[in-house]
Protein backbone atom coordinates (compact mmCIF):
# COMPACT_ATOMS: atom_id res chain seq x y z
CA UNK A 1 0.00 0.00 0.00
CA UNK A 2 1.50 3.23 -0.62
CA UNK A 3 2.24 5.96 1.99
CA UNK A 4 0.53 9.07 1.64
CA UNK A 5 1.80 12.06 -0.70
CA UNK A 6 3.88 14.33 1.59
CA UNK A 7 1.98 17.14 2.65
CA UNK A 8 -1.10 15.13 2.43
CA UNK A 9 -3.43 14.42 5.22
CA UNK A 10 -4.74 11.02 6.65
CA UNK A 11 -8.12 10.79 7.66
CA UNK A 12 -9.08 8.38 9.97
CA UNK A 13 -12.47 6.95 11.53
CA UNK A 14 -13.38 4.23 14.16
CA UNK A 15 -16.91 3.44 15.06
CA UNK A 16 -15.82 0.19 16.94
CA UNK A 17 -16.99 1.82 20.04
CA UNK A 18 -17.03 5.38 20.36
CA UNK A 19 -17.45 7.73 17.69
CA UNK A 20 -13.92 8.85 16.41
CA UNK A 21 -12.02 10.79 14.06
CA UNK A 22 -8.65 11.37 13.83
CA UNK A 23 -6.40 13.80 11.71
CA UNK A 24 -2.95 13.92 10.68
CA UNK A 25 0.12 15.28 8.45
CA UNK A 26 2.19 12.00 8.56
CA UNK A 27 3.05 11.13 11.83
CA UNK A 28 2.02 14.72 13.09
CA UNK A 29 -1.31 14.46 15.18
CA UNK A 30 -3.82 17.30 13.71
CA UNK A 31 -6.68 16.28 15.69
CA UNK A 32 -8.49 13.69 17.44
CA UNK A 33 -12.52 13.94 18.32
CA UNK A 34 -14.47 11.46 20.06
CA UNK A 35 -18.43 11.23 21.07
CA UNK A 36 -18.92 8.63 23.87
CA UNK A 37 -22.70 8.61 22.72
CA UNK A 38 -22.70 4.74 21.28
CA UNK A 39 -26.73 5.24 20.08
CA UNK A 40 -26.02 8.00 17.54
CA UNK A 41 -23.00 7.37 15.32
CA UNK A 42 -25.11 8.36 11.98
CA UNK A 43 -25.72 11.49 13.84
CA UNK A 44 -22.13 12.20 15.15
CA UNK A 45 -19.56 10.76 12.87
CA UNK A 46 -20.22 13.04 10.04
CA UNK A 47 -20.21 16.38 11.71
CA UNK A 48 -17.19 15.12 14.05
CA UNK A 49 -15.34 14.57 10.48
CA UNK A 50 -15.82 18.42 9.71
CA UNK A 51 -15.12 19.59 13.43
CA UNK A 52 -11.35 17.47 12.71
CA UNK A 53 -11.05 19.22 9.09
CA UNK A 54 -12.00 22.94 10.86
CA UNK A 55 -9.74 22.12 13.42
CA UNK A 56 -6.95 21.91 11.21
CA UNK A 57 -8.00 24.44 8.92
CA UNK A 58 -8.28 21.92 6.26
CA UNK A 59 -11.25 20.38 4.03
CA UNK A 60 -12.08 16.97 2.61
CA UNK A 61 -10.41 18.13 -0.32
CA UNK A 62 -7.04 18.15 1.28
CA UNK A 63 -7.27 14.17 2.28
CA UNK A 64 -4.85 11.86 0.35
CA UNK A 65 -5.67 8.73 2.60
CA UNK A 66 -8.47 6.90 4.65
CA UNK A 67 -7.91 4.85 7.28
CA UNK A 68 -10.99 3.17 9.22
CA UNK A 69 -11.24 0.93 11.97
CA UNK A 70 -13.22 -2.79 11.04
CA UNK A 71 -13.99 -3.69 14.55
CA UNK A 72 -14.75 -5.81 15.62
CA UNK A 73 -17.87 -3.92 17.53
CA UNK A 74 -21.87 -4.15 17.31
CA UNK A 75 -22.95 -4.63 13.92
CA UNK A 76 -24.90 -1.54 13.64
CA UNK A 77 -22.57 0.99 14.65
CA UNK A 78 -19.68 -0.84 13.01
CA UNK A 79 -21.19 -0.68 9.81
CA UNK A 80 -21.72 3.41 10.08
CA UNK A 81 -17.74 4.10 10.12
CA UNK A 82 -17.23 1.41 7.46
CA UNK A 83 -19.59 2.75 5.33
CA UNK A 84 -18.79 6.55 5.63
CA UNK A 85 -14.96 5.67 5.29
CA UNK A 86 -15.80 4.10 2.19
CA UNK A 87 -17.68 6.49 0.72
CA UNK A 88 -15.35 9.42 1.76
CA UNK A 89 -12.38 7.38 0.10
CA UNK A 90 -14.42 6.83 -3.21
CA UNK A 91 -15.33 10.57 -3.46
CA UNK A 92 -12.07 11.47 -3.05
CA UNK A 93 -10.66 9.19 -5.04
CA UNK A 94 -7.56 8.29 -2.41
CA UNK A 95 -6.61 4.55 -0.99
CA UNK A 96 -8.79 3.35 1.94
CA UNK A 97 -6.81 1.53 4.42
CA UNK A 98 -9.13 -0.68 6.94
CA UNK A 99 -7.42 -2.19 9.86
CA UNK A 100 -8.57 -4.13 13.16
CA UNK A 101 -9.49 -1.94 15.94
CA UNK A 102 -7.37 -3.48 18.16
CA UNK A 103 -4.42 -2.97 16.67
CA UNK A 104 -4.24 0.62 17.43
CA UNK A 105 -4.37 0.46 21.12
CA UNK A 106 -1.82 -2.97 21.52
CA UNK A 107 0.10 -0.27 19.22
CA UNK A 108 -0.06 2.48 22.14
CA UNK A 109 0.45 0.17 24.44
CA UNK A 110 3.46 -1.69 23.25
CA UNK A 111 5.18 1.79 22.28
CA UNK A 112 4.90 3.32 26.21
CA UNK A 113 6.15 0.16 27.59
CA UNK A 114 8.90 0.12 25.40
CA UNK A 115 9.72 3.58 26.47
CA UNK A 116 9.12 3.16 30.11
CA UNK A 117 11.58 0.07 29.52
CA UNK A 118 14.39 2.30 27.79
CA UNK A 119 13.41 4.62 30.44
CA UNK A 120 14.57 1.81 32.97
CA UNK A 121 17.33 0.48 31.21
CA UNK A 122 19.10 4.10 31.14
CA UNK A 123 18.32 5.39 34.21
CA UNK A 124 20.72 6.27 37.00
CA UNK A 125 19.68 3.92 38.89
CA UNK A 126 19.94 1.08 36.07
CA UNK A 127 18.92 -2.27 36.56
CA UNK A 128 22.04 -4.09 36.20
CA UNK A 129 22.37 -6.86 33.93
CA UNK A 130 18.83 -7.96 33.40
CA UNK A 131 16.75 -7.17 30.95
CA UNK A 132 14.23 -4.64 30.92
CA UNK A 133 11.02 -5.63 32.46
CA UNK A 134 7.35 -5.03 31.05
CA UNK A 135 8.31 -6.68 27.52
CA UNK A 136 6.04 -9.81 26.88
CA UNK A 137 2.90 -10.85 25.57
CA UNK A 138 -0.33 -8.97 25.97
CA UNK A 139 -4.01 -9.12 25.42
CA UNK A 140 -6.39 -6.00 23.87
CA UNK A 141 -10.05 -6.21 25.33
CA UNK A 142 -13.22 -4.54 24.33
CA UNK A 143 -16.77 -4.84 25.37
CA UNK A 144 -18.72 -7.39 23.15
CA UNK A 145 -21.58 -7.17 25.62
CA UNK A 146 -23.78 -10.28 26.18
CA UNK A 147 -20.97 -10.32 29.09
CA UNK A 148 -18.12 -11.22 26.41
CA UNK A 149 -15.47 -9.49 25.36
CA UNK A 150 -13.64 -8.88 21.83
CA UNK A 151 -9.89 -9.80 21.97
CA UNK A 152 -6.85 -10.81 20.66
CA UNK A 153 -3.11 -11.15 21.74
CA UNK A 154 -0.58 -9.36 20.78
CA UNK A 155 3.56 -9.22 21.56
CA UNK A 156 5.56 -6.83 23.02
CA UNK A 157 6.21 -4.77 20.00
CA UNK A 158 2.75 -4.73 19.25
CA UNK A 159 2.67 -7.22 16.77
CA UNK A 160 -0.97 -9.61 16.81
CA UNK A 161 -0.33 -12.89 17.59
CA UNK A 162 -3.89 -14.65 18.04
CA UNK A 163 -7.40 -13.04 17.49
CA UNK A 164 -9.27 -11.45 16.98
CA UNK A 165 -11.99 -13.24 18.74
CA UNK A 166 -14.80 -13.09 20.86
CA UNK A 167 -15.85 -14.91 23.87
CA UNK A 168 -16.35 -15.19 27.99
CA UNK A 169 -13.41 -12.83 29.65
CA UNK A 170 -12.99 -16.73 31.68
CA UNK A 171 -11.70 -17.99 27.93
CA UNK A 172 -9.02 -14.78 27.34
CA UNK A 173 -5.54 -15.68 27.64
CA UNK A 174 -4.12 -15.37 31.21
CA UNK A 175 -1.90 -12.33 30.23
CA UNK A 176 -1.32 -8.28 31.16
CA UNK A 177 -5.00 -6.69 29.84
CA UNK A 178 -5.63 -3.33 28.24
CA UNK A 179 -8.57 -2.36 26.48
CA UNK A 180 -11.94 -0.79 26.95
CA UNK A 181 -13.04 -4.47 28.71
CA UNK A 182 -10.43 -4.55 30.83
CA UNK A 183 -12.12 -2.69 33.41
CA UNK A 184 -15.08 -4.43 32.61
CA UNK A 185 -14.04 -7.51 33.92
CA UNK A 186 -11.33 -6.77 36.45
CA UNK A 187 -11.95 -9.52 38.30
CA UNK A 188 -11.80 -12.31 36.09
CA UNK A 189 -8.76 -10.63 33.79
CA UNK A 190 -5.38 -9.83 34.30
CA UNK A 191 -5.86 -6.20 34.22
CA UNK A 192 -3.00 -3.74 33.71
CA UNK A 193 -2.57 -0.54 33.55
CA UNK A 194 -2.26 1.15 30.02
CA UNK A 195 -4.76 2.50 27.19
CA UNK A 196 -8.37 2.13 27.89
CA UNK A 197 -9.29 3.85 24.73
CA UNK A 198 -8.54 3.66 20.96
CA UNK A 199 -6.80 7.17 20.02
CA UNK A 200 -7.86 8.02 16.79
CA UNK A 201 -5.27 10.67 17.14
CA UNK A 202 -2.59 7.90 16.66
CA UNK A 203 -4.84 5.55 13.83
CA UNK A 204 -4.74 8.73 11.35
CA UNK A 205 -0.71 9.11 12.03
CA UNK A 206 0.09 5.26 11.99
CA UNK A 207 -2.72 3.56 10.87
CA UNK A 208 -0.79 2.91 7.51
CA UNK A 209 1.59 0.98 9.19
CA UNK A 210 -0.67 -1.48 10.70
CA UNK A 211 -1.60 -4.67 8.78
CA UNK A 212 -4.16 -4.68 5.96
CA UNK A 213 -7.64 -6.32 7.68
CA UNK A 214 -9.57 -5.76 3.76
CA UNK A 215 -12.27 -3.35 4.09
CA UNK A 216 -14.41 -5.47 5.27
CA UNK A 217 -16.48 -5.58 8.81
CA UNK A 218 -15.19 -8.13 11.27
CA UNK A 219 -18.01 -8.77 13.14
CA UNK A 220 -17.36 -11.93 14.50
CA UNK A 221 -20.76 -12.77 15.58
CA UNK A 222 -23.64 -13.01 13.40
CA UNK A 223 -26.55 -9.45 13.87
CA UNK A 224 -29.54 -9.89 16.52
CA UNK A 225 -31.31 -9.19 13.94
CA UNK A 226 -31.64 -12.14 11.49
CA UNK A 227 -34.28 -12.97 8.51
CA UNK A 228 -36.42 -16.08 9.68
CA UNK A 229 -35.88 -19.01 7.87
CA UNK A 230 -39.13 -19.88 7.44
CA UNK A 231 -42.68 -17.47 6.98
CA UNK A 232 -44.62 -18.29 10.15
CA UNK A 233 -48.54 -18.58 9.01
CA UNK A 234 -50.85 -16.25 10.73
CA UNK A 235 -54.07 -18.37 9.75
CA UNK A 236 -55.84 -19.25 13.15
CA UNK A 237 -56.77 -23.47 12.52
CA UNK A 238 -59.11 -25.80 14.27
CA UNK A 239 -56.99 -27.95 16.52
CA UNK A 240 -55.72 -31.12 14.43
CA UNK A 241 -56.13 -28.80 10.90
CA UNK A 242 -53.16 -28.33 9.21
CA UNK A 243 -52.38 -25.96 6.31
CA UNK A 244 -51.31 -27.93 2.66
CA UNK A 245 -48.06 -26.69 1.08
Amino acid sequence: MPDPRPGGLTLALDTSTDVTVGLARGTEVLAAERVTDRVAHVEQLVPLVHRALASAGATLADVDHVVVGLGPGPFTGLRVGIVSAQVLAHVRGVALHGVCSLDPIALAHATAMSSASASEWNSAGGVGGRPPSGQGDFVVATDARRREVYWARYAADGTRLQGPEVSSPDDVARLPTVGPGADLYADRLEVVDGPRVLDPGLLAARGADLPDAGTEPLYLRRPDAAEPARRKSVLHLPPGQAVRR
